[in-house]
């Protein structure tokens, strides 16, 4: 996720400016000072503990104690925690303070660099020997059982240490000012095979195992999950040295498999058949029926040997299970996932609100933050801003609904992290339906549309804004209906606006009108006035959260009529709705909740 650069005073601007430009970070500032900012928030110690629990990183250019104070009831389980980083509000110093076992040092080091600014390691080992042994690089982890703190706090008592390398990988220890020697009370030992758990030697897995995994459609995950376990087991593997799990793009929405690699805690690569059959000549045996059925005479082995590297070692042969094949590959150096293969699509249908990106929801934020590629109408995407800084940008003109969709499917099925993004809610008269109804007409003949992630982050809409600004006038049973005519035609529309009207339903009408399509609406109003009292509370709201917005308090009878377009809603009472006059003259709207007393 993109770290949020949080800053509290307005002299701190410059330099959360300059940590989110070089970390590919976003602005969050206070209200009212606020301005530039990215995400704007009311109160600093809420903020900071709904991004702790959304996983989100944090740099703080606050004292170390406000952010202690915020997030102290948070803590539990360093292992899971996000990277929490403060920043001296000079630029002169940086303190990493949570979060060192998930990017919290490397973090701290970056900003250190984009600032010219000093690191102030709290970690005993890391002050030190300048090197924190509970902090390895990206992809290693530390052996099942070992008892970090215990060994650290031996070696700063003085216990010399050796080093065991079984790997050639263990530069960044032997490169370190760590106490070397030959004969020392502790060990360090650098290992793809399981060890057992001792209080004087500290283990580390690089990731250099790729786990190759084939399976029949439906495959019970459980059934994999235990033949995989057991198979590493028998063989001696560590499971934390396993890098990823690789297979054939044709099993790219395998739910076994996606369940199989969240529980080893790695990612999924996918290769295509013709990327694996280069690799035929050393499979152990290879099936020609495999062959016939999904282009390449095995899979698991292919596919652990695609993922390892040309210089790999195949060290555990193909193993079949019930349904099931698994193989193992060993590289000569650390696997970085994600320049292997590819990973599975994934596309977001976001929802940015009407406008405001204060109304951006978290979910939609984190979308945003992980998207590669944000598809969007053009006027949307400007929307966002800085939101969409760094990302590649697909913009479309209105009308283009359907181009908009190809595009997002395509680039996720690419293998992108995608967000086609919709004002308000996707839902709601928005692009989630014609997506499912692009995939519904022509899946079938994109089959790789249908292997995608897909899934629906809603928004605020601009009905629930307008309502929200006004009070609470849709407390009770209400119905949203479009008044274009361009896809539904004019006489269902009318049918539909009657038989709401006369069922005493509360009416949120979006498209109203626009500049050549303005009867429809003077019939709408005609038949509600005809059905309900010219008093009947109402609201009409145009461009919300945008520059030239207006939400005002009216009445049936007084809409103003020449005034609505098509970035305009009107929201309708009923014969229940009141108007309560508040202190300072203005009204507040609402529906009862329960009719019987009213």
């Amino acid at each position: 996720m993109r770290p949020a650069v949080v800053w509290l005073h307005p002299s701190d601007r410059a330099i959360a400016g300059r940590l989110a430009a070089a970390l590919d970070g976003l602005v969050h500032g206070p209200e009212g000072d606020g301005a530039g900012a990215d995400v704007v928030f009311a109160r600093l110690a809420p903020h900071l503990r709904q991004l702790f629990r959304t996983g989100t990183p944090i740099l703080a250019l606050c004292a170390s104690g406000i952010v202690v104070r915020a997030l102290g009831a948070l803590l539990e389980d360093k292992r899971e925690e996000p990277p929490v980083v403060v920043v001296e509000r000079t630029g002169r110093f940086v303190v990493p303070l949570l979060g060192a076992h998930r990017g919290g040092l490397a973090l701290a080091r970056r900003a250190a660099q984009a600032l010219g600014a000093e690191v102030v390691a709290s970690t005993a080992s890391e002050a030190r020997f300048g090197v924190a042994l509970d902090a390895p690089p990206e992809g290693w982890r530390i052996g099942a059982g070992t008892r970090v703190e215990a060994f650290v706090a031996r070696l700063l008592r003085g216990d010399r240490l050796r080093l065991v390398d079984e790997t050639g990988c263990g530069e960044w220890l032997r490169d370190s000012q760590l106490p070397w020697d030959e004969g020392g009370e502790l060990e360090l030992r650098i290992s793809v095979r399981a060890q057992e758990p001792r209080r004087d030697v500290l283990v580390y897995h690089p990731p250099l195992l790729a786990l190759g995994v084939g399976c029949v459609r439906g495959a019970c995950p459980r059934a994999l999950r235990t033949w995989v376990e057991e198979a590493l087991e028998e063989a001696g593997f560590a499971r934390e040295a396993v890098a990823l799990v690789a297979t054939i793009d044709l099993k790219e929405a395998e739910p076994a498999i996606h369940e199989l690699a969240a529980a080893l805690g790695v990612p999924v690569r996918l290769f295509a058949p013709e990327e694996l059959r280069a690799f035929e000549p050393r499979l152990s045996r290879p099936s020609q029926a495999v062959r016939r059925a999904v282009g390449v005479a095995g899979v698991a082995e292919a596919a652990a040997l695609a993922a390892a590297g040309p210089e790999a070692e195949l060290v555990l042969p193909k193993r079949i299970g019930p349904g099931v094949t698994l193989a193992v590959a060993r590289a000569r150096r650390p696997i970085e996932a994600s320049r292997v293969g590819r990973a599975r699509g994934e596309l977001r249908l976001v929802g940015i609100g009407p406008g405001d990106p204060a109304a951006l929801t978290q979910a939609a934020l984190r979308a945003l933050s992980d998207a590669e590629v944000i598809v969007g109408y053009r006027g949307y995407l400007d929307r966002l801003g800085r939101l969409a800084q760094g990302r590649a940008l697909r913009r479309f003109a209105i009308g283009e609904e359907m181009e908009r969709c190809r595009a997002a499917l395509e680039e996720a099925a690419a293998g992108r992290r995608v967000a086609l993004v919709s004002s308000g809610d996707p839902g709601i008269y928005a692009m989630a339906s014609p997506l499912f109804e692009l995939l519904d007409q022509e899946g079938e003949a994109r089959p790789a549309w249908r292997q995608l992630q897909i899934e629906v982050v809603p928004g605020i809409s601009a009905f629930q804004e307008a309502a929200a600004r006004t009070g609470a006038l849709l407390g009770h049973d209400f119905c949203l209906i479009s008044l274009s005519d361009l896809l539904t035609p004019k006489e269902r529309i009318l049918a539909r606006v009657r038989a709401a009207a006369a069922t005493d339903l509360l009416l949120a009408l979006y498209n109203p009108a626009s500049r050549r399509r303005r009867r429809l609406l003077a019939e709408v109003h005609r038949e509600l006035l005809a059905q309900r009292p010219g008093d009947t509370p109402a609201v009409f709201a145009r461009k919300l959260g945008q520059p030239g917005e207006e939400c005002a308090v009216t009445t049936l009878a007084a809409l103003p009529l020449a005034r609505v377009d098509m970035h305009s809603l009107l929201l309708i009472g009923n014969r229940h709705s009141r108007m309560v006059r508040m202190a300072d003259g203005s009204l507040r709207l609402y529906t009862p909740r329960g009719y019987g007393a009213s």
